[in-house]
Parts: C-alpha cells; structure tokens; sequence
C-alpha cells in the first residue's frame, strides 16, 4: 500500500488555501481547518471588501474631479445658486450589502475550489498538541462550533491564521459609532464626520475612500507624514491631493482615547487637544492570530511581537511545523501569504522550491492615485543599502494623462550604475496597480533600462511613462560611461 502524505492546515486565508491546493496537487492528504470560511480576513473582511468599497469611492472621485474639465455635463435640477452642489450621492448601505455579497460569493468559489482539488475543509479551530512523535508526526486537535473535539495526525502542519485589528486600551470599538476595519461594512448610513486613527496603509485607503464617497475626513498621524512606511515621494503626492480635496490631515498628532458622547465620538490627543465626529475609524495595525494555537509548547519559537518566526522556505523552529501570512510578519500582503504557503508545501513535499525573495515583491496602495512599489525603495537607497541611479517623471508631461485629465502622480524607476539593470521602481497613478507589473518583470528577470526602452509602448498610454523615464537613465548611463 503506497503512503500518503498527510497535511492539516490551521488557517483557511490565502496562505492556507493556495498551499491547499499546491499540497492537493502534489497527492498530499490535505485537511483544512478554519473558522470563518475560506479565504480569511483577505477576502472576508479586508483585502476583498476594501478594494469593493474603494471602487466605488474610485468613480465617485474619478467624477468629481474630472467630469468638468473632460467637457461633460450632468443635467439637473440644481437651481442657479447652488451650481456648485455635488450632484452625484453613494447609498453606503446598498454599496455595503453589494461588498458583503462579493466578499461572501469569493469565499464560496475558493471553497468550490479546494474541495474539488481533493482536499477536506473542516469548520472549526485548531491547535497542535505536544511535542512531534517518533514517527515525525504532529497531532491537531480541531474544536468545533459546539465544542466537540476531532484529534488529526500529520506528517506536516501549516499555521495561517492571519492576525486581527490592534486595539488601544481607551479606545475599544463598539461596532456604532467606533469601527475596526472589519466593522465599516456594518455601517447603512454615510458617516457625516469620520474621524481616521491611523496613517498607514489602511488608514489611508479608508480616509480617501470615505472622502470620495462623501464623508468629512479627519486623519490623524501620529508620524510627520501620511504613509510613513511608503515611497517620500509618493506619499507627499498623496498628502497634498488629500488636503486639496478638503481631508483634514493632522501630523505628529497621537491618539490617546476615543469615547461616545451621545451620537458623537469624541477622540483626545496626546497633546490635549479633542477632535469630534460622528464616527471613528480605528487603523493603529494589527496583532498576529497565534495565541491558544499550542506554539510554543510544540517548540515554534514566536517574536516579541507574537509573530512566528520563519525561515525563507516557511519553517517554523519546530520540524514538521510550517507557517504562512500575517501571523509570520513578514509582509503583510495577500501575495506574500500566498507564496509563503506555496513554498511551504513544495518544501515539505520535496518540489522544487525557491527561497522567498522580498526584493521582486511587488505591493500596491490603494488610494487615489493609486502607490504601486517594488524592489528596493528610496530609503534603502538613501540609506546607503544599495548605489543606484533613480529618475522620476511627473504624469503631467504624459499625453495619456493630459486627456484623462490626471495632474498627480509619476513613475520612477531604480537601476544599477554600471549595469542599469532594474532594481525597483515606483508608480504613483489611476491603476498604478496595473502599471507596476512590467517594472515587476523587469526586478524579478534582472533586466537592464536599455531593454525596458526598447520595448514597444502604445501611444499614447500611461505605460509610455515607464520607457521614457527607462530611456533617460539609459541616456544617462551611456553619457556617464562616455
């Protein structure tokens, strides 16, 4: 009789179900344990509602600012004196039940598809149990909704179990007035004055989109800028179309507390200082899903932070013990779990495998304009990491953008000084996220700026932006050598 490998996966997000599948398609046993659905938080209650919500906020802003001086007009009823009226709404709770609806139908279809690459997907939470075997095997014991218990043996085990929202201590959410990012979508009714804790990524994906949809926004930063962890260009960019479209950033502002008082929130400063609102928004990071998991007492070594430490083929300290995603902190990207858990199962499962290489990661934020990033950044430059050339032309001299009446944004792109081979770039633009993809290939391929800028472009298009500044670096390049 031929042995079966087996694999429990703790975690159903996207580092969970895409080794899932991977393992399936290796002949491996595969047995997924998750408690919320497939998909995770990634699809249930972040990356995929987000984005649904933003699309919407995306055409809202993409109207708002355009649709003047792109010549076209919207017949109303407005009378005279009120021209100037917004005259396009959002019914936040048909956008919201509409975010629900996908979110759900995308879990469903990773489900459809897990179950029929041959793997069993079993509703409740896991833990390890002990110490590894003899054998080399791990025991999960799987808790189910109604308390019963079911004992797995496996030759291998994955943790993804994602994290969940950071909360301050004076500042827990309720679910009304005082929102994690997994409440928003809760909301029927357009907060009138949304109070954003929290400049990050998420922060400012929230801020802009309620801002387009209509909302008041407040932002507080406890940096000195939006997106401190991002490109100074492009964040400066961001910042400057946030305030332009009446965002109220406050800088260098921290968050102490945030109490209801009556229909309003009210949160206080570090400083003194009290902001009011009729909601607010909690964006003040996350807290890795590795607690009651048994981790430590079956020998997987976790952070400070909680995180569980990995290797770069996605081992934990424990053998037999792997791990994927936001619980790792490594990157947290639905792209990075992914592969994480990919690279996990062709390691254990003897495949070929490549190490995880952050430097061809490509990330994107979603505001408007959109931050598309790879490779290395302006600060591993600035910092002396790596000797890189960097040029960066704004979109306003693009002919695509002068049509489509885009001001803000501009592609920048790093490369090495002898060789002017690729080394990262940055695209601030609508669909930057699209954008990136060829200064991705580029990163990932070791391809130099001369053959980016002999590559065909359409005219006129955005991407026009990547071979010109490519073609000015080779110029630069061939006048530096000469």
């Amino acid at each position: 009789m031929e042995y079966v490998t087996r694999i429990v996966i703790i975690g159903g997000g996207p580092g969970g179900y895409e080794a899932a599948l991977v393992a399936a398609q290796l002949g491996a046993e595969v047995t997924v344990v998750d408690c919320d659905g497939l998909g995770g938080a990634s699809v249930l209650t972040d990356c995929v509602p987000s984005k649904t919500l933003i699309a919407t906020a995306e055409v809202m802003t993409t109207f708002d600012s355009s649709y003047e001086e792109l010549g076209i007009i919207v017949a109303d009823d407005t009378p005279p004196l009120e021209q100037a009226a917004r005259v396009v709404g959002v019914d936040l709770g048909k956008v919201n039940r509409r975010v629900k609806r996908l979110a759900l139908a995308q879990s469903h279809d990773i489900t459809a598809s897990v179950t029929r690459a041959g793997a069993r997907v079993m509703r409740g939470r896991g833990r390890l149990d002990g110490m590894q075997a003899l054998d080399g095997s791990r025991k999960v014991v799987v808790t189910a909704a109604d308390g019963t218990e079911e004992t797995l043996t496996a030759d291998a085990v994955l943790i993804a179990t994602g994290g969940h929202p950071r909360e301050l201590p004076d500042a827990r959410p309720d679910g009304e007035r005082i929102l994690n990012w997994t409440q928003v979508y809760d909301l029927t009714e357009l907060p009138e004055e949304l109070i954003v804790v929290g400049s990050g990524v998420t922060g400012a994906e929230f801020a802009g989109a309620y801002q387009a949809l209509g909302s008041k926004v407040t932002l507080v930063s406890s940096r000195d800028r939006v997106l401190p962890g991002e490109d100074p260009d492009a964040a400066a960019v961001l910042e400057d179309v946030f305030r332009r479209r009446g965002m109220n950033v406050m800088a260098r502002s921290r968050a102490q507390s945030a109490k209801r008082v009556g229909d309003r929130v009210e949160v206080t400063l570090a400083d003194g200082r009290v902001i009011s609102g009729t909601h607010c928004l909690m964006a003040v990071g996350a807290i890795p899903n590795s607690a009651g998991l048994g981790l430590e007492e079956a020998g997987v070594k976790l952070r400070e932070s909680g995180h569980i430490w990995t290797d770069k083929v996605s081992r934990t300290t424990a053998p037999g013990v792997y791990a994927a995603g936001d619980v790792t902190g490594v990157f947290a990207l639905a792209s990075v779990a992914a592969m994480q858990g990919r690279i996990a199962m062709y390691h254990f499962l003897g495949d070929a495998v490549a190490p995880l290489n952050l430097k061809t990661v490509s990330s994107n934020v979603f505001t408007d304009p959109e931050i598309a990033t790879v490779g290395y950044s302006q600060a591993d430059v600035d910092a002396g990491k790596i000797d890189a050339r960097v040029v960066k032309l704004p979109l306003l001299r693009n002919p695509r953008a002068k049509m489509q009446g885009i001001r803000d944004g501009f592609v920048k792109i790093f490369c090495r000084p002898g060789t002017g081979i690729v080394v990262g770039g940055v695209v601030v633009a609508p669909r930057a996220s699209e954008l990136i993809h060829p200064i991705s290939i580029a990163v990932d391929n070791n391809l130099t700026v001369e053959q980016i800028a002999n590559a065909f472009t359409v005219y006129p298009s955005l991407s026009g932006s990547i071979a010109e500044v490519a073609r000015q670096l080779h110029t630069r390049k061939a006048s530096a050598e000469a």
